[in-house]
C-alpha cells in the first residue's frame, strides 16, 4: 500500500470519484476546536473540526477544495487570537498609530505566507498528510484576492507584511472589490476580460465587522448654519461595512489588519411599494448604486458615469477610513470632558499611497470643522501635521485631475474646502514668496482653464501633507527638480526619498525554498529573513564551485517547476535548460514591452537567415511576457496581440525547435509571479529613463539571483549600484537626455537604425498574420503628432538594446561567470527589503515606535 493510500485509510474513506472524504467515525483525528495548536495533531484536529462543523460544505466531503477552506479557517483561528492580543496591547499602550490608505492591495494567496510567518508550515504539512492530503495540493485551491493589480498594490501588501513583522502599530485601509480589475484570458483575438471570481464562494480570511459601519454621503447640498458653520445635507447616503483581513508578522506575535470597506444600504431604503407596483429597477435603485462602488477596481472612465464612479470609490474609501480613524482615536480618550484635538497628530499618522486617497485631507477637514466644531486654522494645522503623501508616478495621466463640475456635484462641501485651501495657498505665496507670484497659476490646486476646469489632486496632496516622498532616488530627484520644483523651493524640508522594498518572506523565503535553504546553509543563519543585509555575506563564497553547483541546481528546480506550469496553462512546452528571459508587469507603452517583442522579431528573423550550423551556436532562449492591459487601453492590447501572434508563429516553426520560444503568460498575478520570478535568469526592466518611479519586480528578480537587462530608470539605478555594474546589463538613454532627444525627434533629426526598420518591416510583411498592426507601428513613426513621434524612444534605444542582448548571450555561454553574477545579484539585494523602507517611514515620516505584544 502506498503512503498516500495509507494516509487516506487512516484519515478518511474514499468517495466514488476517488477523492478523500471525512470519515465521521474516524477516531484517529477527532474534530476538536483548537484555535492555537502548536503540533500536527492539534492542527489536524482543528481542521477536522472546521470540516465537520463549518457551515459552508457538506460534512461528508473532504475533497481538496473543502480541505483548503477548513485549513484556512484553522489558520484564521490562530490569526484572530493574535489579532485580538495585538489590538488589546495597542489599546492599553495607546501608541501613535499609522493608517495606510491605498486604493489597491495585491495580496496574493495567504495560506503559505500565514503558516510560514506563524512558523507552522511543517505542522500543517504533517496534519494534512494525516487527513489524506498534501499541503502543496491544498495551497493550489486558493484564489488570489482580487484587491489590486500592479506594483502599487503589491508594494502596499509588502508594506503591511513589514509593519507586522517590525511590530509597528499600524492599519491598512482599502476597498473590497467583488470582481477585481479583471481576469485575463488570451485567445486568438488577444486579451479578453472577465470578472474575477475570488468571492464566488467566500474568502476564508476576511472577518466581517457588523458593528463597524459608517455613513458616507454623496451629492446633496451645503446649508449655512446660524453660527456661521456649514452643514452638508440630503443627497444619497450609503453605509461602509468593515471587513478585516489579518496580517501576521514573521517571528512576532503581532498581527495587524487590512480593513477593507464594502458599500451597502439598509433595508429601509428598498422601495417595497415600487417593487409591488412592478417598478423593480426603481425599487432597488440605491442598492444598485451602492453595489457599483466596490464592484470593480479602476472602472473605465471614458464616460462621465465612469468618472463619477471612480471619484465615488475614492471618496467612499477616504470617508469610511477617516471616520474609523477618528472613532478609534476617541475610544482611547477619556470618556468625560471635551476631546483635546491638538493630541490628534501625536496619536495618528495617515499615509496617502498615491493620489487616489487625496480626499482624505479635505474629508478630515470636514469632519473636524463640521462635526467636531473646530475652526479652519486649527483643523488645517491638525490635518497638515497628520497627513503625508507618497508619489508613485510622473506620468501626466496618473497625476489625477478631476473636473471641478464633477467634484462640486458629487462632493459639494469638499469643493468648498478645496477652494478655500487654494485661496489660502495663493495668499501664502503672495505674502511669503513674491518671486513665485508668476508661477502661482501653475501651482494652484484649482486649474481654472475655461475649457476644462479641474482639481489638481497631486497639488492638493503636496499642500495638505507635512511630508511628500518619492520611491527611488532618481524619482525623488525628478520630483524636486521637475514635477514639484516650485513646491520644493517653497518647502524643501517637506520632500524625502523612500526607496521601495519587497518582503523577503514572500519573495524569497517562501517562494523559493530550495534557494533559501542554500542561502541559510552558507550564511549559517536564517536571520537574513528579517535582516536582509546579511545576504552580503554570500560575496565571500561567490567563487566557490560547490556553491555554484548547489545554486545552479536550485535555479534548475525552479525552472522545471515553472516549465510544467507554462505547459499546463499555455500548451507550450519549453526546455528548462534554455535561458529563461522574463518581462512581467502591467502592459504600458512606457514600460516598452513593444521594444522587447520587436527585439524578439529581429532575433527570429536573423535566426531564420542562419544556416543549421550557425544555429548551433545560438543560446536557446524562452522569452516570456505577462501582464494585464487595461480594458480601454487600445495600444496596450495591441502589444498583447502582437506577442501572442509572434509566439504562435515562432513556437510552431520546426527550424526553431527549442532555440527560441515566445510565451505570453496569461492572467499574471502574485501566484504566477511566485513561480516565474524564482525560475527566471534574465528579467527585462526597460522603461524609458525617467518614467518608472521605482519598480519593485526588479527587486524581486534581483533578490532571486535573476540578472537584469535595463535602463537607468527607477530603482534600477540603485540596484546596479548595490549588486555591481558588472552584474547588470545596461543600455539606453539617460533620464537627462530624454527631453533633448524628444526635441531632436520633433525637429526631424532622428535617424533610425536599420535593424529597427527591419523588425518593423518584418511585422508589416504579414509574417505574423493579417492583424492590422499599423496603429501600433505608426506610434513609432513620424516626428510629432498625437500617438506618433515615438514618444517613449523605442527607436532610439533599440540599437543599444540589441547589442546588450548579444552581451547577455555571450555571458550565458560561460555558466561559471553567469552563476557568480547571479549569486552577487542576491548578495547585493539587502537594501531592497520593505523592512528597511518601513523602518524609515516609521522613523522619518510617521514618528511611530515598535509596540511588540509581550
Amino acid at each position: 500500500m502506498s503512503p498516500g493510500a495509507a494516509a487516506v485509510n487512516r484519515a478518511g474513506a474514499m468517495s466514488e470519484n476517488g477523492k478523500s472524504t471525512v470519515d465521521l467515525n474516524n477516531r484517529t483525528v477527532p474534530p476538536i476546536a483548537h484555535p492555537t495548536p502548536d503540533d500536527a495533531f492539534g492542527v489536524a484536529a482543528n481542521i477536522q473540526y472546521h470540516a465537520q462543523y463549518g457551515p459552508h460544505f457538506s460534512p461528508f466531503k473532504f475533497e481538496p477544495e473543502q480541505a483548503f477552506y477548513a485549513t484556512a479557517e484553522s489558520v484564521r483561528d490562530s490569526l484572530i487570537q493574535r489579532w485580538n492580543d495585538t489590538y488589546a496591547h495597542f489599546h492599553k499602550s495607546d501608541p501613535k498609530q499609522t493608517y495606510y490608505i491605498s486604493m489597491e492591495y495585491l495580496q496574493g494567496r495567504a495560506l503559505t505566507n500565514a503558516i510560514g510567518n506563524l512558523n507552522l508550515t511543517d505542522a500543517y504539512g504533517s496534519a494534512l498528510m494525516k487527513l489524506g492530503h498534501d499541503l502543496e495540493t491544498i495551497v493550489e485551491q486558493e484564489r488570489d484576492a482580487a484587491l489590486g493589480n500592479g506594483g502599487l498594490g503589491r508594494l502596499a501588501s509588502c508594506f503591511l507584511d513589514s509593519m507586522a513583522t517590525l511590530s509597528l502599530p499600524a492599519w491598512g485601509y482599502g476597498l473590497r472589490y467583488k470582481y477585481g480589475l479583471f481576469s485575463q484570458r488570451i485567445t486568438k483575438n488577444g486579451q479578453e476580460e472577465y470578472a474575477e471570481d475570488w468571492l464566488e464562494k467566500f474568502s476564508p480570511w476576511e472577518i466581517v465587522r457588523h458593528d463597524v459601519v459608517h455613513p458616507v454621503r454623496f451629492f446633496g447640498e451645503v446649508q449655512p448654519q446660524e453660527d456661521g458653520s456649514r452643514r452638508w445635507i440630503r443627497g444619497e447616503v450609503v453605509q461602509a461595512l468593515a471587513y478585516d483581513i489579518p496580517i501576521p508578522g514573521y517571528q512576532t506575535k503581532n498581527t495587524i489588519s487590512l480593513r477593507v470597506w464594502d458599500a451597502r444600504v439598509p433595508p429601509q431604503e428598498f422601495d417595497l411599494n415600487a417593487f409591488n407596483a412592478g417598478e423593480y429597477v426603481k425599487a432597488g435603485n440605491l442598492h444598485a448604486k451602492a453595489s457599483q462602488i466596490c464592484a470593480v477596481l479602476y472602472p473605465g472612465d471614458a464616460t462621465e458615469e465612469g468618472k463619477l464612479l471612480r471619484l465615488k470609490q475614492q471618496y467612499f474609501m477616504c470617508s469610511a477610513s477617516l471616520q474609523d480613524i477618528i472613532a478609534r482615536f476617541k475610544e482611547r480618550r477619556p470618556t468625560k470632558g471635551p476631546i483635546n484635538w491638538s493630541e490628534f497628530p501625536s496619536k495618528v499618522a495617515v499615509q496617502m499611497n498615491d493620489t487616489h486617497p487625496t480626499l482624505a485631507a479635505p474629508e478630515l477637514m470636514r469632519i473636524l470643522m463640521d462635526d467636531e466644531g473646530l475652526g479652519w486654522d486649527e483643523a488645517w494645522s491638525i490635518t497638515n501635521k497628520t497627513v503625508a503623501y507618497t508619489n508613485h508616478t510622473v506620468l501626466p495621466e496618473a497625476l489625477e485631475k478631476w473636473s471641478q463640475t464633477v467634484m462640486a456635484k458629487l462632493l459639494p462641501r469638499h469643493m468648498e474646502i478645496i477652494t478655500e485651501i487654494d485661496k489660502q495657498f495663493q495668499a501664502f505665496v503672495t505674502r511669503t514668496r513674491p518671486d513665485l507670484e508668476s508661477k502661482i497659476e501653475s501651482m494652484r490646486v484649482l486649474d481654472n482653464n475655461p475649457q476644462k476646469p479641474v482639481v489638481r489632486m497631486a497639488h492638493l496632496c503636496v499642500l495638505s501633507s507635512h511630508k511628500v516622498n518619492g520611491v527611488a532616488e532618481l524619482h525623488s530627484d525628478i520630483l524636486k527638480k521637475d514635477l514639484f520644483a516650485d513646491f520644493y523651493s517653497l518647502w524643501p524640508d517637506k520632500f524625502q526619498n523612500k526607496t521601495n522594498g519587497v518582503t523577503p518572506r514572500r519573495w524569497l523565503r517562501f517562494c523559493s525554498p530550495e534557494l533559501s535553504t542554500i542561502i541559510t546553509k552558507w550564511l549559517r543563519t536564517d536571520k537574513w529573513v528579517t535582516n536582509l543585509d546579511l545576504l552580503a555575506g554570500l560575496r565571500e563564497f561567490a567563487d566557490d564551485k560547490q556553491l555554484h553547483k548547489e545554486w545552479a541546481a536550485a535555479k534548475l528546480q525552479n525552472k522545471i517547476r515553472f516549465a510544467h506550469y507554462l505547459e499546463e496553462k499555455t500548451g507550450v512546452k519549453v526546455n528548462p535548460s534554455s535561458l529563461f528571459d522574463t518581462q512581467i508587469k502591467r502592459i504600458h507603452e512606457y514600460k516598452r514591452q513593444l521594444m522587447n517583442i520587436l527585439g524578439v522579431v529581429y532575433r527570429y528573423k536573423k535566426m531564420k537567415e542562419m544556416s543549421p550550423e550557425e544555429r548551433k551556436k545560438v543560446v536557446p532562449r524562452v522569452v516570456m511576457l505577462g501582464g494585464k492591459a487595461f480594458a480601454t487601453y487600445a495600444q496596450a492590447k495591441r502589444i498583447v496581440k502582437l506577442v501572442t501572434d509572434v509566439g504562435a508563429v515562432v513556437n510552431s516553426d520546426p527550424e526553431m525547435g527549442d532555440l527560441l520560444k515566445v510565451v505570453f503568460i496569461p492572467n499574471y498575478n502574485v501566484t504566477v509571479a511566485e513561480l516565474a520570478i524564482p525560475a527566471s535568469e534574465l528579467s527585462q526592466h526597460i522603461s524609458t529613463a525617467g518614467m518608472e518611479a521605482s519598480g519593485t519586480s526588479n527587486m524581486k528578480f534581483a533578490l532571486n539571483g535573476c540578472l537584469i537587462i535595463g535602463t537607468l530608470d527607477g530603482a534600477n539605478v540603485e540596484i546596479r549600484e548595490e549588486i555591481g555594474e558588472e552584474n547588470f546589463f545596461l543600455f539606453g538613454a539617460r533620464a537627462d537626455d530624454v527631453p533633448r532627444l524628444r526635441k531632436e525627434r520633433e525637429a526631424g533629426q532622428f535617424k533610425p537604425d536599420p535593424r529597427f526598420e527591419e523588425a518593423k518591416q518584418f511585422i508589416r510583411s504579414g509574417a505574423f498574420g493579417d492583424y492590422d498592426y499599423e496603429p501600433l507601428l505608426d506610434s513609432l513613426e513620424g516626428d510629432s503628432g498625437y500617438g506618433r513621434g515615438d514618444y517613449f524612444l523605442v527607436g532610439y534605444d533599440f540599437p543599444s538594446y540589441i547589442d546588450c542582448q548579444k552581451a547577455v548571450d555571450e555571458a550565458y555561454k560561460d555558466q561559471d561567470k553567469w552563476v557568480k553574477m547571479s549569486i552577487l545579484s542576491t548578495a547585493g539585494s539587502g537594501k531592497f527589503s520593505s523592512d528597511r523602507t518601513i523602518a524609515q517611514y516609521a522613523r522619518e515620516i510617521w514618528n511611530i515606535q515598535e509596540c511588540r505584544v509581550p
